[in-house]
């Protein structure tokens, strides 16, 4: 039997989503050993996204294999009763067995959020990136256009991204603001490793008249990641929704 499971998670103190030999303070390994004790037998999960150090997730949706039979309820009820507080699952739900967390997902959506105010929060801390510069949302949103579409993001992933090729759709980034908050929303087919931290860097920069909107275009043809400018931290970015098609029947 094949279940899949939404999760949410702070990831503040763990050393991002995939089991490590080094660390045992990966999400991974707290939601394997949290639904173990339900299931009565070792599993091993899934996810649709690998999240780094410090990321967080509203919607992070997993699978794995057990002959346990327990209602979607008693899956929920028990991993939670084993987890700790800073990692919650939200739903589960028997699915068929040719499901995948990962390969079934159609398009993954990313939100970065920045606190731009002349002072730093407490409240905000680890949960957004602050900067007192003051940014020009019309002109991050310029640049945000040139990078719609389907290209090769070469220039906006990490130097060590393992994927097989750099082509990404992205479908949309929206930039809206509420108070001295941005929220930068990313929707896209998939993304490489780093990707959406780095178009953030990029339209930082642009965003406080470091560079001209263009320069994300200049960048995104460069095919060439030390011309990106600055990653932004983890802490700012959210694992947000997982698209699957109509057929998967999944309640995100």
């Amino acid at each position: 039997m094949r279940i899949a499971m939404g999760l949410e998670y702070d990831g503040s103190a763990y050393s991002g989503w995939q089991r490590q030999r080094a660390t045992t303070d990966t999400i991974q390994l707290c939601v394997e050993k949290a639904i173990a004790k339900v299931a009565n037998h070792p599993v091993v999960v899934h996810c649709a996204g690998r999240t780094d150090a410090g990321v967080h997730a509203r919607e992070q949706v997993i699978h794995f294999d057990t002959t346990a039979q327990r209602s979607d309820r008693a899956w929920v009820l028990g991993c939670n009763t084993n987890l700790p507080q800073d990692i919650n699952v939200k739903w589960a739900q028997t699915v068929q067995d040719n499901f995948h967390a990962r390969f079934s997902a159609i398009g993954r959506h990313y939100c970065y959020m920045i606190l731009n105010s002349p002072t730093r929060s407490a409240l905000a801390r680890q949960r957004a990136l602050w900067t007192h510069k003051d940014l020009n949302v019309d002109l991050m949103r310029q640049g945000a256009d040139y990078l719609i579409g389907t290209h090769d993001f070469s220039s906006y992933r990490a130097k060590g991204c393992q994927a097989k090729h750099p082509v990404r759709t992205i479908k949309y980034i929206i930039i809206h603001t509420q108070k001295s908050l941005i929220n930068i929303e990313v929707g896209a087919d998939a993304f490489l490793h780093h990707m959406v931290r780095n178009i953030v860097g990029v339209l930082i920069a642009i965003g406080s008249g470091a560079k001209k909107p263009i320069w994300a275009q200049q960048v995104l043809q460069q095919r060439n990641r030390a011309l990106a400018g600055v990653t932004a931290p983890p802490y700012g970015l959210y694992l947000v929704a997982i698209e699957y098609p109509e057929d998967a029947l999944l309640p995100v």
